[in-house]
């Protein structure tokens, strides 16, 4: 690998750009999911206890799709190099899912097309990752991965932002005139991010060049060796049975971790529509309003965590991760008990904040904490089943909480966010239990601890620290 590290030259900034460029689209796509999927579903007639066996797609998808289109994409040669071939791929078939979506006129359809569509986005997000490593040098890679954190917030704050902006902009209507129907302002949102998806996925394929591998005879034997997805399942499953100690004790951080954030991404549109803004359906225009409210609070805790990304590395370095990290859930889970007494809409952008700051710490100091307890040259396996701690609890909170949410919470969906606040003080506590080796967070540059903005997104942060220590 050393030697042909001395073989890649300096990119200029526009072919940054350019390769990184459908990082955007994907964002974008995941943003437009996140905010509107539940509401979606809603509109089609769901039930709240209904919403998590509908979103199991998200989790399931990226515990299969991302290890085995990784794995399949590092032993790929072809016309199209290594990595495009599925990036294209997964582009066209998201497009496909983003403007077939507004068109679904049952739940059966659209949970049908969610499955498809965050399996394509799986497929095209898995190789950016590489990208960086595959066509930067070391001095490089920093840039590299703050170009992608750049398309991360641009693409996710813009794209919660779009049905509000429609609506009060252009005055597109927000409602929902018809029963089982989505409303127009988010129909043309998902056919503006289908065709941002597309677009700059295809200005990354085409303006972003591979080079072969420099020995294509051996790469050919690995690809012999290694490339089988039978191969990556049993590598994974012998190390999952020799996790550090560190790895384990971080492993119950993520997993109350993740039950808390995606009680919130499954319910907080829902709860804001109905609990803040007193809609009685999902047919009224209050609850149009209280959706595009609720997207305006997604695209701020996105910028939230962006800036405040920036301000972790300063914050561990005069404490320790351990009480950095924990003090960031506690933000963001006493933001969301908080739900319990607001009524205001606009003082509920300050929760949205606290949020923010759980998210952006989220997303990248587990990984913090992790890396100096494993292996240098097992990084990618164990940061592979590290991220089996984020999908798990999801699948769980997919297969159960719809019991819950019928017999316990009597579909209060306000009940589910602020449920979820407290899974994550359960795991702010148990932040502080967890002993990490001497590795120093400090060093790493705050275009570093800048992540994607959906769980999908989780293994960007692992790919990034990774490349750190190689450095």
């Amino acid at each position: 690998m050393s030697d042909r590290e001395t073989t890649l030259e300096k990119l200029k900034l526009y072919q940054l750009w350019n390769m990184n460029c459908g990082f955007l689209g994907i964002q974008f796509g995941w943003g437009l999911q996140m905010a509107n999927m539940s509401a979606i579903f809603e509109y089609l007639g769901a039930n709240a206890y209904q919403l998590p066996l509908l979103w199991i797609a998200a989790p399931l998808t990226g515990l299969v799709v991302q290890p085995i289109v990784g794995n399949l994409s590092d032993y790929t040669w072809g016309p199209l190099g290594r990595r495009r071939p599925y990036i294209l791929v997964g582009g066209i078939l998201a497009f496909i899912g983003l403007i077939l979506m507004p068109h679904c006129s049952a739940l059966w359809m659209a949970a049908g097309l969610l499955w498809i569509l965050d399996t394509s986005v799986n497929v095209s997000m898995v190789p950016f990752r590489a990208f960086v490593g595959d066509l930067l040098p070391k001095e490089q890679r920093t840039l590299g991965f703050a170009m992608q954190s750049l398309m991360v917030g641009i693409g996710a704050v813009s794209a919660s932002a779009l049905p509000w902006i429609l609506s009060h902009i252009f005055s597109i209507s927000n409602a929902s005139t018809i029963a089982n129907t989505i409303p127009l302002n988010i129909e043309i949102s998902f056919y503006i991010g289908a065709a941002v998806f597309l677009i700059t996925i295809l200005w990354t394929v085409i303006t972003t060049k591979e080079k072969p591998p420099k020995n294509l005879e051996k790469f050919e034997q690995l690809q012999e060796q290694r490339g089988g997805i039978l191969s990556s399942v049993k590598e994974t499953w012998l190390s999952l049975g020799k996790m550090p100690p560190t790895m384990q004790q971080l492993a119950w951080v993520q997993f109350f971790t993740w039950l808390g954030i995606f009680c919130f991404f499954l319910y907080f549109a829902p709860a804001v529509a109905r609990n803040i803004f007193g809609a009685v359906s999902q047919d009224s225009n209050l609850y149009a309003e209280g959706v595009e409210w609720a997207g305006l609070c997604f695209a701020l805790y996105n910028a939230i965590c962006v800036g405040f990304s920036f301000l972790l590395p300063y914050l561990a370095e005069r404490t320790s991760r351990q009480i950095t990290h924990s003090f960031c859930l506690v933000c963001g889970g006493l933001s969301l008990i908080s739900l319990l007494v607001i009524q205001n809409q606009y003082v509920l952008l300050l929760t949205t904040i606290g949020f923010g700051i759980t998210w952006a710490s989220a997303l990248s100091m587990p990984y913090a904490m992790l890396v100096g307890s494993i292996p240098p040259q097992r990084q990618g396996i164990y940061q592979g089943i590290f991220n089996l701690f984020i999908v798990l609890p999801e699948i769980a909170v997919s297969l159960g909480f719809g019991w819950v949410m019928r017999n316990v919470l009597h579909e209060d969906r306000v009940l589910a966010v602020v449920l979820g606040g407290a899974f994550l003080l359960v795991a702010a506590a148990l932040t502080l239990l967890v002993k990490t080796a001497p590795t120093t967070i400090e060093s790493q540059s705050p275009a570093q601890s800048l992540s994607g903005l959906t769980s999908g997104d989780s293994q960007k942060v692992a790919v990034k620290l990774e490349a750190k220590i190689e450095n």
